[in-house]
C-alpha cells in the first residue's frame, strides 16, 4: 500500500458490512485517522447510525455482496468520488451457519458460501481496478476456526478456510500490481454478534425433528453453552478492530495475522502440534471431550 506510514489524510478505504460489529468499528477507526471511507449496509437505520456516529466521514450504501450487479454499482459509485483509486479494502461482511452438517440445508449452507466467499471475490473484482491504481492493499477478515474448525460450525469454518485459499492466489496473482493481500483472523468478539448467534442456535436446535433431537440434542446442546460462553467473553469490538487496522497499515504486509491474544494462541498451536491434538482440542473447546487430558492455549 502506498505510504502505509504517512499520514492517512489523502488516503481511501471501502469497508464491508460495516453497518454493525467489527465492521463498524473499523470503518470509525479508519475515518478517526483520516481516511475517507466507504462501506456496505443492509439497512437504512445502519447507514443513519454510522453517519451520526462518524460525523458524516464515512459514507454507507445499502448492497449485498451475493448482487454482483449492485456490488459492481457500489465500487463505481467509490470510484468516480476517488478519483478512481483505492488504497484499502477491507474484507469483512460475512454470515454464521451454525448445527449439524447432517441437518443444516445444503441451501443454507450454499448461501453461507454466497456471502462469505463469492461475495467476497465479487467485491474483489469489482475493486481491482482501483486498487491497482493506488497499489493498494486487500484485508480479509477470517476467523481461527478456519485454521481449527469447530463442529457444529462446519459452514464457518469450511467458507472462511476457502476464502483463504482466495487470499493466498490472489498475494500471488497481484503481486505484479503491487497490491498486498493480508489475512486476518479474529477470535471470539464482543461485537453485538453475540445475541444474534445465541439466537441462530436457539433457531437451530427448535428446527430438530424428534430423530435429529435425539441424535444431536445433547452435544449440540454443549455446544451452543460453550460458544455463548466464548462469545460473551471475547474480545471487544473497538479493540478488534484497532488491531484490523493495525495489520492494515503494517509495513511491509503481513501474509497471514491474528487478531487478538486467543486468536494468535490458537494459531500458534495449529502450526506447532500434530492433528491427534488438534482434534482433540477442538472437541475441549465445544466442550465434547471425553479425555482427562486438558489442552492449555
Amino acid at each position: 500500500m502506498q505510504n502505509a506510514t504517512n499520514t492517512a489524510a489523502d488516503r481511501t478505504a471501502a469497508v464491508t458490512g460495516a453497518g454493525g460489529g467489527l465492521g463498524r468499528e473499523t470503518a470509525l477507526g479508519l475515518a478517526a485517522k483520516g481516511y475517507r471511507v466507504f462501506g456496505t449496509a443492509l439497512d437504512l437505520g445502519e447507514i443513519a447510525d454510522l453517519k451520526e456516529a462518524s460525523g458524516g466521514a464515512v459514507a454507507l450504501t445499502i448492497c449485498d455482496i451475493t448482487d454482483e450487479t449492485a456490488v459492481k454499482s457500489w465500487a463505481r459509485e467509490v470510484a468516480a468520488q476517488t478519483d478512481g483509486g483505492l488504497d484499502l479494502l477491507i474484507q469483512n461482511a460475512g454470515i454464521l451457519t451454525p448445527g449439524p452438517l447432517e441437518v443444516l440445508s445444503l441451501e443454507a449452507i450454499r448461501h453461507e458460501f454466497e456471502v462469505n466467499v463469492f461475495g467476497a471475490l465479487a467485491v474483489a473484482n469489482a475493486f481491482l481496478p482501483a486498487l491497482r491504481r493506488r497499489c493498494g492493499r486487500i484485508v480479509y477478515i477470517s476467523t481461527w476456526t478456519a485454521s481449527l474448525p469447530l463442529p457444529f460450525n462446519g459452514p464457518s469454518g469450511a467458507s472462511k478456510a476457502a476464502l483463504e485459499v482466495i487470499a493466498t492466489i490472489h498475494r500471488a496473482e497481484l503481486k505484479p500490481f503491487g497490491i498486498d493481500v493480508v489475512v486476518a483472523a479474529p477470535g471470539n468478539m464482543r461485537t453485538g454478534g453475540p445475541a444474534q448467534v445465541a439466537a441462530a442456535l436457539k433457531r437451530v436446535a427448535d428446527s430438530f425433528t424428534d430423530e435429529q433431537r435425539q441424535l444431536y440434542g445433547n452435544t449440540f446442546g454443549a455446544f451452543t453453552t460453550k460458544l455463548n460462553t466464548m462469545q460473551g467473553s471475547g474480545m471487544a469490538a473497538d479493540a478488534a478492530a484497532k488491531r484490523v487496522i493495525e495489520i492494515a497499515e503494517e509495513s511491509p504486509a503481513p501474509i497471514h495475522a491474528g487478531v487478538g491474544e486467543e486468536a494468535e494462541r490458537i494459531l500458534r498451536f495449529v502450526r506447532e502440534k500434530p492433528l491427534a491434538e488438534q482434534d482433540a482440542l477442538r472437541l475441549q473447546l465445544v466442550g465434547l471431550s471425553n479425555s482427562s487430558r486438558h489442552f492449555h492455549i
